[in-house]
């Protein structure tokens, strides 16, 4: 990498806002690709190296294979319906989301697909790293244990882990938990270099970079993978009672991930495999990143193809079902929409998300009208998969914006203004 680009890069943080450092020559250009066009461990989260990054996170990330499974699910398509739609301010909805560093996008209304478009070179083959609507999917692989009476939200994770008995997973239930309001002390910043999600978090997550992290080992270093970092780092906040705050912490989601395989015995990939992915009409295995320790990262590590997704997202839509089988319960969906008045303050008071539009967050989901159903799973850099089940409608895309928060980004806002303009639409004038 050239040295203007290495220093700038290394001035950047984490998943924060870095420096852009603009490459004549483009990203991996060449065979070899020049120093400077090299994607990296250390760069890969950064624009404009993160457009080719995310739709080859196997690359710079450990993954393990999701694979699929059965007949795959074909698509009925009528796109001359959107053929000239615009959006109120004029806009195609194609331009609105190619300048907002969208990857691609793709609508549906009930099973038709009405839109799939691919940017700057991305395609329909390509797996692309989902983030934190991972969590969204390992919430509905969770609630087929919560239907068969494996676990009670009621309880503490202490019931299922036993080592995190002094925790500060201690004093919270599951449904806190699934909810982010466990009222912890370790605070998510992916901006500082000194934070603790630097220093500690990203590195066990194994996605983030630290100068010769990747090299430690387990026994000397007491935090080596997320599952350590859960047991030994995170303290709880006294000032704060579980279940009165929502603060969104990435945490909570590896925590659901090591409930589940703690409860199966078996890995996440396999879980997610047999209890999801194989039950979609799949076109693609998937794949997921790990952590230092190889354990799949649930709060983030999910990859798949953009049609892959919008399969996922009709099945939660029409309330777990696909192709007449039920694949997660229907009460279990249902329950992320039967919001109390704790559930909305929870969210109206949190200083972060009071420039946005949601309503609440349950279940490792975004809501944003309980009464038209209609919520989102959002992933940094701008990945969301949007669901209206008032209008039965679905909109995927995938994003690799330069800033990783969306509450901050003014890349994220448009796409999902948009996305509820055309939702509104389509339920309003059939199209």
């Amino acid at each position: 990498m050239g040295c203007i680009a290495h220093r700038l890069l290394l001035c950047g943080v984490l998943w924060g806002v870095a420096p852009v450092v603009v490459l004549g020559s483009g990203v991996m250009a060449g065979f070899p690709p020049t120093s400077d066009s090299q994607v990296t461990k250390a760069n890969y989260l950064y624009s404009p190296f993160n457009r080719w990054a995310f739709r080859n996170a196997g690359a710079p990330l450990h993954t393990l294979m999701v694979p699929r499974g059965g007949p795959i699910y074909a698509f009925q398509r009528d796109e001359s319906r959107l053929a000239d739609y615009r959006t109120a301010e004029g806009d195609r909805l194609t331009s609105l989301f190619a300048r907002n560093y969208a990857d691609s996008i793709l609508v549906l209304k009930g099973e038709t697909l009405l839109m799939e478009e691919y940017f700057d070179g991305a395609s329909q083959t390509d797996h692309h790293l989902w983030f934190s609507m991972t969590k969204s999917l390992v919430s509905a692989l969770f609630g087929q244990y919560v239907a068969a009476g494996r676990i009670n939200l009621g309880e503490s994770p202490t019931e299922i882990i036993p080592s995190l008995e002094g925790t500060a997973f201690d004093r919270v239930t599951v449904q806190h938990v699934l909810d982010h309001a466990t009222a912890l002390a370790f605070k998510e910043n992916y901006t500082d270099p000194t934070s603790d999600f630097a220093l500690y978090y990203g590195p066990a997550l194994g996605m983030t970079y630290k100068p010769q992290a990747a090299d430690v080992f387990p026994g000397p270093n007491v935090i080596y993978g997320v599952y350590d970092f859960l047991t030994e780092f995170i303290k709880p906040d006294e000032s704060i009672t579980p279940g009165e705050q929502f603060a969104y912490n990435s945490a909570n989601a590896d925590l659901l991930g090591w409930l589940l395989v703690t409860m199966a015995q078996e890995p996440l990939n396999k879980l997610i495999s047999d209890g999801i992915w194989q039950h979609i009409g799949a076109e693609h295995d998937a794949f997921i990143a790990v952590d230092r320790a190889y354990m799949p990262v649930a709060t983030g590590g999910f990859n798949a193809t953009l049609r892959d997704a919008a399969r996922f997202a009709m099945m939660i839509r029409d309330r777990g079902k696909f192709d007449d089988q039920q694949v997660v319960p229907a009460a279990w969906l249902d329950a992320h929409l039967k919001l109390s008045q704790r559930d909305i303050d929870n969210m109206s008071l949190n200083s972060v998300y009071k420039t946005m539009p949601w309503l609440a967050y349950r279940n490792m989901w975004w809501i944003l009208d309980a009464e038209a159903e209609e919520f989102c799973a959002v992933g940094i850099h701008g990945q969301v998969i949007y669901i209206n089940r008032s209008a039965d409608v679905v909109i995927v895309w995938y994003s690799s914006q330069p800033d990783a928060s969306a509450a901050a980004s003014p890349h994220f806002l448009p796409k999902l203004s948009a996305a509820r303009e055309l939702a509104h639409a389509l339920k309003t004038r059939g199209g």
